[in-house]
């Protein structure tokens, strides 16, 4: 049954009583998300979307397992995380050298590793780097099409701003980074999401506990936990939560 919405007559399809969404998404599977970022996560009942490369797994096996039993969503982030060769890390696996069927098929591949862990088919997708295309110069391709034709929802990386729940396109969510930043700057961007009925996405790495770059510290998602979990008008969920509900309220 459809839910009944919220606002409806200002434009957000948001459920009853919420005016704007939250979705707090890790990427690679990095060891710390499961040391220091579940247990805070849990302790405020908030469900995360952690884009996984299925070789990170292994390190924490356990981990991973109870945090899909406690209902966190598990994303592909493909096989061998391809980026540009303009990053150093990537020369060996570099976009520029892929194809569309060899991308596709490293999309299948994660799929079902990920499946094996979970139970179940991965529904989002975050794009490597917030990359979203093979090959060079004339011969580039974007590969929007087959995140688009296999998951509900791709999520970029390194965009400006939140999602326009009615007019975003699915398969290219804005992905804004959270790494680096102290509760304060976070606390205003959830601010202006409320403000504007948006759904702000929001990117993590490591969680450490200090600040440094590509991570979050712990006191500062603590602080965000806390502060979502006290304004009951932001839906906070997993990112195939939000985007599911949000294409149900759009006619598909």
């Amino acid at each position: 049954m459809k839910r009944e919405r919220a606002g409806f007559g200002s434009g957000h399809p948001w459920p009853r009583g919420k005016r704007a969404g939250l979705s707090l998404t890790f990427d690679d599977a990095r060891p710390s998300q499961i040391d220091r970022g579940t247990p805070v996560l849990d302790r405020y009942g908030i469900k995360a979307t952690f884009y996984a490369l299925p070789s990170m797994l292994r390190y924490r096996p356990q981990g991973w397992k109870e945090a899909v039993a406690a209902g966190h969503e598990l994303g592909n982030h493909t096989v061998f995380h391809p980026c540009s060769r303009n990053f150093l890390f990537s020369r060996e696996n570099a976009l520029e050298d892929y194809t569309l069927e060899r991308l596709e098929e490293e999309l299948v591949q994660a799929n079902e590793a990920l499946e094996m862990v979970t139970g179940r088919r991965p529904t989002s997708f975050a794009y490597p780097c917030g990359q979203r295309f093979v090959g060079r110069g004339r011969a580039i391709r974007s590969y929007v099409p087959l995140v688009a034709e296999r998951f509900l929802v791709g999520r970029g990386f390194l965009d400006e701003t939140p999602n326009d729940p009615l007019q975003c396109d699915m398969a290219q969510v804005s992905g804004v980074a959270a790494d680096g930043m102290d509760f304060e700057q976070l606390r205003m961007s959830l601010a202006s999401a409320l403000e504007g009925g948006k759904w702000l996405v929001l990117v993590v790495h490591d969680v450490a506990s200090e600040l440094r770059p590509q991570a979050i510290t712990t006191d500062a998602l603590e602080e965000v936990c806390r502060h979502v979990s006290r304004r009951p008008e932001l839906w906070t969920d997993t990112v195939s939560a939000v985007g599911s509900h949000l294409l149900q309220e759009r006619g598909g």
